[in-house]
């Protein structure tokens, strides 16, 4: 076994999301999400599934806590559901909703897992989507008030914080194709109006956690990578792919630099601005000062990566693909966190990352999921090359810790370290959690040498 180890201090952890795991929809006055709508939508779901019930982790969160400090993960990155605080969005709070996330904090630290906090993981108000959602100008504000309530309640335990999760999905997805929650298909001009929005909610979050906060506290975001990677290490082809990752292209509201330019450079893209300047939305003379709060960190989530300017379809024939039909691109982790790195200073945290596979639970009771295993070895690799060569890479957040409703795919895809029955809903780690565990362990990424295999790794 061959150990390539990570700098010191470097955390592990991983990551899930409140619609996602949580279920108990309706218990305690939880109010309506954009997501417990969107699932009664005919066909929208895959199989008609639902996140009603999900992980169950509103009831089963301790059993989940202890998994984890079985894993030996060290920090936990997981949403908190916004309806579940503001049943309306705005207006009264529930006093369950705070005790729900009151009570995990606590079990997290009293079993030394830190917790990552990110405040919009997509479950959007329905009441407030029903008052123009992101396109209603009070949005941001909205947001800033949530965001007020859950500081006041965490912050004298909860250090780190991200305000949007991928941007570019609930956005692209959510409004533009309607795949996702809402389901709307709009115009390019509402888009622009979104993503401004949505930008000055975060700039408005991070005032507002930094306005209540009881103790120290980091801020950050976690947008999707978008990764391009060069054909060679040639400068001019590093330089390429670079520039071709923060070009704004023709949907600006996919784009990296789009979300990203506006925070750290306090400045819309150039390309984008002259491109799209008959739909760009108002801007005030204060929006950018409040986008542009100080930052912490940049979390991104990266899966995957596509090649500069193919001069073919990407991925070819045979390239390796997941269940999710994603083409596996091990060095998206390298490029990815060296390009962001490079670009707004700014340390980096791996904030998702994994893969979807075929996993099921075999005749003596294990789950061999050993494609997930080769597929962390690879990816873990780059990003130990990245770090190595001096990229400020602080932490690593695998996607996901358990199975879970994987959005409009429902309960077909798998990306969990631990395998759930969604009929019983009992939790069987993977062997992909006992390779983790040794990663976590040794601080390193553990590759098999010449004269051995995985399955030596993992004994």
């Amino acid at each position: 076994m061959e150990e390539f180890k990570f700098p010191v201090g470097f955390v592990w952890g991983s990551a899930t999301a409140s619609y996602q795991i949580e279920g108990g929809w309706d218990e305690d006055g939880k109010g309506l999400s954009i997501w417990d709508m969107f699932c009664r939508k005919p066909k929208a779901i895959w199989s008609g599934h639902t996140g009603d019930t999900a992980c169950d982790h509103y009831h089963l969160w301790k059993d989940d806590v202890a998994l984890m400090k079985q894993m030996g993960i060290q920090a936990y990155r997981f949403s908190i559901s916004w309806p579940r605080i503001l049943p309306h969005g705005t207006g009264s709070v529930s006093l369950n909703g705070l005790d729900f996330y009151n009570r995990l904090v606590d079990e997290l630290l009293e079993n030394g897992i830190q917790p990552f906090v990110t405040l919009f993981h997509w479950d959007y108000p329905y009441d407030l989507y029903c008052r123009g959602g992101w396109l209603n100008p009070y949005s941001p504000d909205w947001f800033a008030d949530y965001v007020s309530i859950v500081s006041d309640q965490l912050s004298d335990r909860v250090e780190h914080w991200m305000t949007l999760n991928e941007p570019q999905v609930f956005v692209g997805n959510g409004h533009y194709t309607g795949n996702h929650a809402p389901g709307l298909k709009l115009q390019r001009k509402d888009l622009l109006l979104i993503v401004h929005h949505a930008l000055l909610a975060h700039g408005k979050g991070v005032q507002a956690i930094r306005a209540h906060a009881h103790g120290p506290v980091k801020m950050g975001f976690a947008p999707t990578g978008g990764v391009v990677f060069p054909k060679d290490n040639t400068p001019g082809e590093v330089e390429a792919a670079r520039r071709e990752m923060f070009s704004v292209g023709e949907v600006p509201y996919w784009s990296t630099a789009w979300y990203s330019d506006p925070i750290f450079l306090k400045q819309y893209p150039a390309d984008g601005v002259k491109l799209f300047e008959n739909d760009m939305p108002e801007i005030g003379p204060q929006d950018l000062d409040i986008i542009s709060q100080p930052m912490d960190f940049y979390g991104v989530n990266i899966y995957g990566a596509r090649p500069a300017s193919p001069s073919a379809p990407f991925p070819p024939p045979g390239f390796p693909i997941s269940a999710f039909y994603w083409p596996v691109v091990p060095e998206s982790l390298y490029w990815g966190p060296k390009f962001i790195w490079e670009r707004y200073h700014c340390p980096v945290y791996i904030t998702e990352n994994g893969i979807a596979s075929m996993d099921w639970i075999t005749l003596d009771g294990k789950i061999f999921d050993l494609q997930r295993i080769d597929y962390m070895m690879r990816y873990l690799a780059e990003l130990q090359s990245a770090c190595s060569q001096g990229v400020d890479v602080r932490g690593y957040f695998h996607w996901s810790l358990m199975d879970n409703f994987e959005w409009a795919d429902g309960y077909r895809q798998r990306f969990g370290l631990v395998y759930v029955d969604f009929q019983d809903l009992k939790r069987t780690m993977k062997e992909s959690a006992k390779y983790y565990q040794k990663v976590i362990a040794h601080n390193a990424v553990l590759l098999p040498s010449a004269s051995e295999d995985l399955y030596g790794i993992l004994h």
